[in-house]
């Protein structure tokens, strides 16, 4: 039997047993021990407490004095498999240049679509491994990665079946997403039926063959899908035994919130732009709102997801990296909830709710990860020297991360 204990944690942080979202006020609310010790036994969490009652020995020990010890983070919305960067897009809009207008001369997603058509399998499958290397090291242990940059038959099952490879090769947790309407392609652009039989009656069912997608997404917002097209995707998908994760009120309110909601969506993902009454529609709902604060802030936008609003109303909210070539070419964690902390508003305690139990159910995996539990999946990270858990987003442009640990084992 495998076992490693960290001994002398300065603070062992979101200890509990209660796997349910965590809401309004008590969001404010990181259950912590001070003075503590974890032990790990065959890939799980086997004991935890304060120092004064650890009697356990292992087969190896860490000593994390100073140190704090984090379940690890829980992304529940990235597009990590892609072929290449966009960072001339980058430019174009430094000069001027809007993401619909970028959008519609080709670029966008079109563009990555363009790029991971001609790129193969197995340079895909490199190139993401890499990159999910280097978002575990930012402490992230479970992550959601959705297809919808091949708009092909054939490049949107390329894309599935490579997170299928990453499921298979990573001790992380992975949930794959079929997002086939994450576009129209410019040829179908005066024929958008054609391309939704396509999705619908093509790609689809041989998905579902094959068990490539947990979830099923659309990308309803004007340049791309409407509510209406959404709600066929997301029927379709049902039908599958595929839960929706819907892209929705990035730029505009559309209907897309109470559309996701009467659909039973698991969540619905960037909500830059929400009204009154769409936050009272998730308030009575299951649906999980998830932000996304770094795509605003580096799309250089004046408008970010209202969390203090959402919060105050009683809602639960989860942040995630929405990891893409283009509006959010970064995948690491920490990062975010220093934008959730000081764009969204969010104190330290409920940036660190979202980022772990909240964005846990946001990809269904609370029962494995999330939190510091007994019985749970070792997945975890240990800081470096910390003063405060506000340190962590304070410093946003220190890595303090120290080691990884995934399944119980040392990365």
């Amino acid at each position: 039997m495998s076992s490693l204990l960290i001994r002398n944690i300065k603070k062992l942080v979101q200890v509990r047993s209660d796997n349910s979202i965590v809401k309004g006020a008590d969001m404010q609310h990181l259950p912590c021990i001070e003075n503590a010790f974890l032990l790990i036994e065959n890939e799980r969490i086997a004991d935890f407490g304060e120092m004064e009652h650890c009697s356990s020995r292992a087969e190896k020990t860490i000593d994390a004095e100073g140190k704090m010890v984090f379940p690890s983070f829980c992304d529940s919305h990235s597009h990590l498999v892609f072929a290449a960067s966009r960072e001339g897009e980058f430019v174009d809009r430094i000069n001027g240049l809007s993401y619909e207008e970028i959008s519609a001369r080709g670029g966008g997603i079109l563009n990555s679509a363009r790029k991971l058509q001609a790129t193969s399998e197995e340079k895909l499958f490199k190139q993401a491994w890499e990159r999910l290397q280097e978002v575990i090291s930012y402490g992230t242990g479970a992550i959601e990665i959705k297809s919808g940059y091949g708009l092909t038959f054939e490049s949107e099952l390329k894309m599935l079946r490579v997170i299928r490879k990453l499921k298979e090769k990573s001790s992380a947790e992975i949930k794959a997403t079929f997002l086939g309407a994450h576009s129209i392609p410019m040829e179908y652009r005066s024929n958008r039926g054609e391309y939704m039989r396509i999705v619908l009656e093509e790609m689809l069912p041989q998905i579902a063959e094959e068990g490539l997608a947990d979830y099923i997404d659309v990308f309803c917002e004007k340049v791309a899908f409407s509510v209406r097209e959404t709600e066929q995707i997301m029927e379709a998908g049902a039908k599958y035994g595929l839960p929706a994760k819907i892209h929705t009120n990035q730029f505009y309110s559309l209907g897309g919130i109470e559309a996701a909601v009467n659909h039973g969506a698991k969540s619905v993902d960037h909500l830059e732009v929400v009204t009154d009454k769409e936050i009272q529609v998730l308030k009575n709902s299951n649906t999980i709102p998830c932000l996304l604060p770094t795509a605003p802030f580096f799309l250089n936008q004046n408008h970010f997801p209202p969390a203090r609003k959402m919060i105050t109303e009683g809602l639960g909210v989860a942040l995630a990296t929405d990891f893409n070539p283009g509006t959010t070419p970064s995948g690491k964690m920490p990062f975010v909830l220093s934008l959730a902390c000081i764009n969204l508003r969010m104190t330290p305690e409920e940036a660190i709710n979202a980022a772990t139990i909240n964005g846990a159910i946001a990809m269904d995996v609370e029962n494995e990860m999330g939190s510091i539990a007994k019985g749970k999946l070792a997945n975890a990270f240990i800081s470096k020297p910390m003063s405060s858990i506000a340190y962590l987003p304070y410093a946003f442009g220190s890595d303090l991360v120290e080691q990884v640990i995934l399944r119980g084992e040392v990365q």
